[in-house]
């Protein structure tokens, strides 16, 4: 993340961006209309209707005001982050099969239709995280926070691995005790891979003097958080939770402790993205332009193979129910 002193100067042609912002806001109020109103599409899709407009509000706002937009500077790179976005989610969403603490119900019966839908949600997951970042960024949100202790990172490498192995195993034989532990155990896990070789690593910045990124994300993934709950709240299809000893109080459909895990989920998000391009770039590094081809072929592959599996697993096991809805019912009332 960049700080505003360094943000790129606004560009010349404001009006297009301006319009942008201002069919994206129409798309938001329209679909939050539609979706109050209980008309279809908007009922059951307000949440990637709501969260794309969302998005491409900030982008575009970020570009208008010189700040630094990875929709508009590096588009292909922010392509990327869809597929990858769908896959991260799909990490917790199979661990939920162990955890059980969320559900969907009146999911779309039609399962191509259900499994597109699927894609189009997850894939905000990880833009929406770093947009709302990237604004916090722009507006200087910790722009002097320092760290007097700035540790030697290599040192720090077993015990993040040991912390974060039983922060991932625990959840997943003993998951009414150890649930939490799963917002955070993929942070642990990874930094260390990420700072011995060369990806962007908050442990980096830490050894630096600085916990800005973090702090970012942390604040990045608990407002992301309040909106996802926000947004999922009064829509047709949406998730419910059956969280363990905290479900009494709720906010929205959220159990108030249950806010709790947004912060280091954005931070986890954050270290596996590192993780997931430094991937790539070593392939590109190591291998031939063929050898490098297939590599990223069979990777690619791999990555689908999971979402699918995945993709069955939600409908088998965190579906709660179903809701017949035909894909190009316009402004049809359930």
């Amino acid at each position: 993340m960049q700080t505003p002193s360094n943000c790129i100067e606004p560009p010349a042609g404001k009006t297009p961006l301006r319009m942008l912002i201002a069919a994206a806001c129409l798309a938001l109020l329209v679909a939050t209309a539609g979706m109050l109103a209980r008309y279809e599409p908007f009922y059951s899709g307000y949440y990637s209707f709501a969260w794309w407009s969302f998005i491409v509000i900030v982008q575009a706002y970020l570009r208008l005001r010189g700040g630094r937009s990875l929709l508009f500077e590096n588009p292909l790179r922010f392509l990327l982050l869809l597929p990858l976005s769908v896959t991260v989610w799909l990490v917790f969403e199979a661990a939920n099969f162990r955890l059980s603490n969320w559900h969907y119900i009146n999911v779309p019966s039609l399962q191509p239709f259900r499994w597109i839908g699927y894609s189009i949600s997850y894939a905000t997951v990880l833009p929406g995280i770093f947009s709302v970042g990237a604004l916090l960024d722009h507006f200087g949100v910790f722009k002097n926070s320092q760290s007097s202790i700035k540790p030697d990172p290599e040192r720090l490498y077993v015990p993040f691995f040991i912390l974060g192995f039983f922060s991932l195993i625990l959840p997943l034989i003993w998951p009414k005790y150890f649930f939490p532990l799963i917002w955070g155990a993929f942070i642990f896990l990874l930094e260390p891979i990420n700072h011995r070789f060369g990806a962007p690593s908050l442990l980096r910045k830490w050894r630096e003097g600085s916990l800005r990124t973090f702090y970012l994300l942390m604040l990045s993934g608990a407002v992301c958080g309040f909106i996802w709950e926000l947004w999922n709240f009064k829509a047709g299809t949406k998730w419910v939770y059956t969280v363990p000893f905290v479900g009494g109080f709720k906010v929205f459909e959220m159990p108030l402790l249950g806010f709790m895990g947004f912060p280091p989920f954005a931070v986890e998000c954050y270290a596996m993205s590192a993780t997931f391009f430094l991937i790539v770039r070593q392939i590109g590094e190591k291998y031939s332009l063929r050898g490098a081809s297939a590599s990223y072929a069979a990777f690619t592959l791999a990555i689908v193979l999971f979402d699918m599996l995945v993709f069955s697993g939600i409908d088998r096991f965190t579906i709660l129910s179903f809701r017949d809805i035909h894909p190009f019912a316009f402004f049809a009332r359930p």
